[in-house]
């Protein structure tokens, strides 16, 4: 029977799951689900010791090894899923085996009730026998009466009369396990006394009741000792044992677990929370006493009730109530006054604190973690909106002193100046203090704060920028502007190196030092020891769509203060103080009423080159190793003042409809500034879509022309003509000589605009 019962112990794999001996998990098994793999396991017909034989004849020593990994892992993965099964219906079965228990109980009064009635009823028919008897002679009863006197009583009915004494005694001196052992006694001499009908209906039926009442009075007993605040450990499990083997195991689970939280409650009256107390103090001091009072009631209850799954729901129950009991207390007396006054790093120590308690409890096989986070969230988040607003707060208030120069951060026992970037003091403190932001959201990821973190820097990062804008001399601010600034006061940037110090800040901040703060905010940032390259790799394409999402996110931040800069500047270009405009039509029809003039570049393209040269230089020490950002820059600025003249309504109604038409000398003025434009600006500072928009305006000035009748290409003169001039203006006001025997300068912007590009301009033009 031994190696019978040994036998059909062992658990073979499902046929078809082995092949060659050794099992092989293909990529549709991976696939099966657990309850198709543990099918044949639950076949009536299926036996294991045939199974095996058939199986394992053909294997080696490593192929079996195989075959009982697997069927540990099948084991493992069966009891896990069992496991998940119960905490995901804990509440259907607490609620079982309270009706479970109240039916116990009805039943129990119902039997007593019965046994109650059948004795009445013996009774009673005894009593009638007894009359019915008595007409018969006298000397027969007499004879009976004697005989049943001179009868000696047997041993059962001995030890009926001794029982009620004897447990009186035991039950007085308190000694629960002879009670028990002779409650149990009891029983088993009714069940054989009825069985073998040793005993009269009435001594059974006055058996029984003898002994529910001692039960009942010893699990009363037994009950009170339990509610004692003197009543723990070894005591009180052996109670709890002793409980549940009278029968009455729901209630003796109640009182284990009334019992811990008496003597929990007790304990926490020693933990005072004080203005002057630490909030991480206080809550490593009641998170010690919570979840060690978890532990104990979790070793208690397995040790007396086991894995059973109705007292593992009311356990996992009473733990939850536990947790969310302790998370009010911290989030009361530690978090709510952290979380008002933005102290985020105070915060995320107090979570930390409380998790890592409640962590150990998984070792145990209770996962309250996630539970806890769940109440924390609410007040974690708090603390980092109060955060983000402290740093956008700190950061206006340094805006408003800020005098725009970049310079190195100061030396800190975090910092290396000489390996940090140059900005201005307001956003050095806008870096640091994103940084350190980033160091204490970091340890709470398991909160699932970084798509909240990140919009939230992104406000605040939106709102430094409005006062980047708004620093701007005579900036135009549009309603989302003002409402994001608000009435803040900050620093005008007067001079050009200034204004270009301004956009340095915000796209070093949001091409650079932000990014890589953000990177905080990655698993693979806070991983340790060992890791493991696929999972880097997916967390990081997991993350890679957001982040790319957030980068853009900051870059039109940085392209609302570019285009402001290049807005303002061309307005300063194009119009003056009073609101006269430096470019009209006007300037150009006139010019054939007058003397011919002495051929320059209009006085705004002379400017707009000069401004551009300016501001190149400046950019280069500026913007070391992003001089794309530069670059992008001034096309910008450049697209920006060709794009008003190719749209302004007024100057072409002027050229092409108004009373007089664009002469000779205007046209070849007009010719000459647009090719200046393109000589300085070809591959520096004019984009492709630019040049196109400076053809189409030639084209135009040309057909305006040549509508009135004469021809555009006679009357303009050669492409040296133009060339030269261009060149001595660029060399005047670069400073630069100009290059002798009519040879350009490779490395001039003129370079590479040939004689021939220019005529096909004008060709195509006059066409």
């Amino acid at each position: 029977m031994a190696s019978a019962k040994s036998s059909r112990s062992r658990v073979s794999a499902p046929s078809g799951l082995i092949s060659s001996g050794i099992h092989q998990p293909s990529a549709q098994e991976s696939g099966v689900p657990l309850a198709d793999k543990l099918k044949i396991f639950k076949s009536d017909r299926f036996d294991p010791d045939s199974y095996v034989q058939s199986k394992c004849q053909t294997m080696n020593e490593k192929e079996i090894r195989h075959l009982c990994s697997y069927l540990q892992e099948l084991k493992k993965a069966s009891a896990e899923e069992m496991r998940r099964s119960v905490y995901a219906n804990y509440a259907a079965f607490i609620r079982t085996s309270k009706e479970i228990s109240d039916l116990e109980g009805e039943l129990l009064s119902i039997r007593n009730l019965l046994s109650t009635q059948a004795a009445l009823i013996h009774n009673l028919a005894e009593g009638v026998k007894v009359g019915s008897l008595s007409a018969g002679s006298e000397g027969s009863t007499a004879n009976n009466t004697s005989n049943i006197e001179d009868q000696e009583p047997s041993d059962t009915e001995k030890w009926l009369v001794e029982f009620p004494d004897m447990l009186d005694v035991l039950l007085a001196e308190r000694r629960v396990g002879e009670a028990l052992d002779v409650l149990d006694e009891a029983e088993s001499i009714a069940t054989d006394a009825k069985e073998n009908k040793k005993l009269s209906t009435s001594a059974l039926m006055s058996l029984h009741t003898a002994i529910t009442n001692h039960r009942l009075k010893l699990a009363d007993q037994l009950a009170e000792a339990a509610c004692q605040p003197s009543t723990h450990g070894v005591e009180l499990r052996a109670a709890a044992s002793a409980l549940r083997r009278l029968g009455d195991g729901h209630r003796a689970h109640n009182l284990l677990l009334n019992a811990h939280n008496q003597r929990l409650q007790y304990n926490m009256q020693t933990i005072h929370p004080t203005s002057t107390s630490y909030g991480g103090a206080y809550t490593a001091s009641l998170s010690q006493q919570v979840f060690s009072a978890i532990a104990q009631a979790v070793n208690d209850s397995l040790e007396v009730f086991g894995n059973e799954s109705v007292y593992m729901s009311e356990l996992v129950a009473w733990s939850i109530k536990q947790t969310e009991a302790f998370a009010q207390l911290v989030k009361r007396h530690a978090l709510a006054s952290s979380a008002a006054a933005g102290g985020l790093r105070a915060a995320a120590e107090c979570v930390q604190i409380a998790v890592g308690h409640c962590s150990l409890l998984e070792n145990r096989g209770l996962a309250l973690s996630s539970v806890l986070m769940n109440l924390f969230k609410p007040s974690v988040e708090q603390a980092l909106d109060a955060n983000l607003k402290r740093i956008e707060e700190s950061t206006a208030a340094l805006a408003a002193a800020d005098d725009w120069v970049l310079t190195y951060p100061p030396s800190g026992p975090r910092t290396n100046a000489t390996s940090q970037p140059k900005l201005s003091s307001s956003a050095h403190r806008f870096n640091s203090m994103v940084q350190d932001f980033f160091e204490d959201v970091g340890p709470l990821l398991s909160m699932q704060l970084g798509g909240s973190t990140l919009n939230g820097l992104i406000r605040v990062f939106n709102s430094y920028v409005n006062l980047l804008i708004n620093a701007l001399p005579g900036s135009m601010e549009d309603e989302e502007n003002s409402e994001g600034s608000g009435n803040k006061i900050v620093r005008m940037a007067e001079t050009e190196t200034q204004q270009l110090a301004l956009l340095a800040n915000a796209s070093l901040l949001a091409e650079e030092l932000l990014p890589r703060a953000a990177m905080k905010l990655s698993p693979i940032y806070h991983s340790s020891g060992v890791d493991d390259p696929r999972r880097k790799a997916t967390d990081r394409q997991n993350r890679m769509p957001e982040q790319r999402e957030w980068k853009r996110k900051l870059q039109r931040s940085v392209d609302k203060l570019r285009d402001s800069f290049c807005r303002q500047h061309a307005l300063d270009l194009i119009f003056t103080e009073e609101g006269e405009t430096h470019l009209s039509a006007e300037m150009y029809i006139s010019m054939d009423a007058n003397y011919e003039p002495d051929w320059f570049p209009t006085p705004i393209f002379q400017e707009l080159y000069a401004k551009l040269s300016r501001m190149a230089t400046i950019a280069a020490d500026m913007f070391v190793g992003r001089e794309r950002f530069a670059t992008v820059l001034l096309m910008r600025l450049t697209e920006t003042v060709i794009l008003w003249l190719s749209e302004d309504q007024s100057f072409w109604e002027d050229i092409e409809q108004g009373p007089r038409t664009l002469g000779p000398l205007g046209l070849q003025q007009f010719y000459l500034d647009m090719q200046f434009v393109i000589l300085f600006g070809q591959g520096r500072y004019l984009s492709r879509n630019v040049h196109q928009v400076i053809i189409d305006i030639i084209d135009r000035a040309m057909g305006a022309f040549s509508a009135t009748g004469m021809d555009a290409d006679s009357a303009l003169p050669s492409d040296d003509w133009f060339i030269d001039i261009a060149q001595e203006t660029i060399s005047r006001i670069s400073g630069k000589a100009r290059v002798g025997n009519g040879e350009r300068d490779a490395q001039s912007p003129t370079a590479s605009v040939s004689a021939l590009s220019m005529s096909s301009m004008r060709s195509h033009g006059s066409s």
